[in-house]
């Protein structure tokens, strides 16, 4: 498989000369399968959704969206996506549901007049809403493992998507100082690539606990203890300039583990 990064910052978008280099999109993940030549399968909808339209070549978007959890940062990118609103698009959007609501009316609090001009049923194409539980289903071919990590506002989900070729583990909000249960060390363990949360640094503990998030050295302690193969460090902080994530890279220099997500990369799964 191959992924492509189409926005990597976390809480709102980061927009101006300072945050060039790195991109300024919020979460989104494409994946494309191996053999393939456009993604069928997306992780989260943040505004980096709207850079998968260029991507496609003027067709309609075939595939399905897994959302991690319903924060804005995650969402916002769906009424934008112009590739799957239009009449022959296909989508199967995944989403969570909490206290019997299902993830299509919990969507709709958000995107609905008056805070949006359209609900979700305003979508052009067919769109179909399933509802995320925890664990392992075949979507768009790929074997797709969900569980839910800690983190705060909302059931969350950490996913690992595999083939026959490799693994990759996506968890872009999480809280591990709050404890890493069983069921989401198995998710991680022994995966290819993990883009996993990496909002704050240490000096930014107070913060970083208060809002759920992990930090950066969270994310590497995790990762190697896991077993994992390459950890992508993701959700970047809004006011993390480029120079600061160029200072993280640069801190990892000699550790073939650890690398920073930029918008527009692709990863092919696994190295070749």
């Amino acid at each position: 498989m191959r992924l492509v990064l189409l926005g990597v910052r976390g809480a709102t978008p980061a927009p101006g000369a300072e945050f060039v280099r790195y991109g300024g999109h919020t979460s989104c993940v494409a994946v494309v399968p191996d053999g393939g030549d456009v993604p069928t399968l997306v992780l989260d909808a943040g505004t980096g959704l709207r850079e998968l339209t260029p991507r496609l070549g003027g067709a309609a978007f075939r595939g399905s969206i897994l959302v991690s959890h319903l924060h804005w940062d995650h969402v916002q990118g769906l009424p934008f996506f112009a590739a799957g609103d239009r009449p022959d698009a296909e989508v199967a959007l995944h989403v969570p549901a909490q206290d019997g609501r299902s993830g299509r009316d919990l969507l709709a609090t958000s995107m609905a007049p008056p805070s949006f001009p359209i609900t979700p049923d305003g979508l052009q194409g067919s769109w179909e809403f399933r509802t995320v539980e925890e664990g392992e289903q075949l979507v768009e071919g790929f074997h797709v493992r969900a569980a839910e990590v800690a983190h705060k506002g909302g059931r969350t989900f950490g996913y690992r998507v595999s083939d026959e070729q490799g693994s990759i583990a996506y968890v872009p909000d999480h809280v591990i100082s709050a404890g890493v249960g069983e069921r989401v060390r198995d998710l991680l363990d022994g995966v290819d690539v993990l883009l996993h949360d990496a909002q704050f640094v240490e000096s930014e503990r107070r913060w970083a606990d208060a809002y759920a998030h992990s930090t950066v050295e969270d994310a590497v302690a995790l990762a190697r203890e896991c077993g994992v193969r390459r950890l992508v460090l993701f959700h970047h902080g809004p006011a993390r300039t480029d120079d600061a994530l160029d200072a993280i890279a640069e801190s990892y220099a000699g550790d073939r583990l650890v690398s920073v997500a930029r918008q527009g990369d692709e990863l092919v799964v696994p190295s070749p």
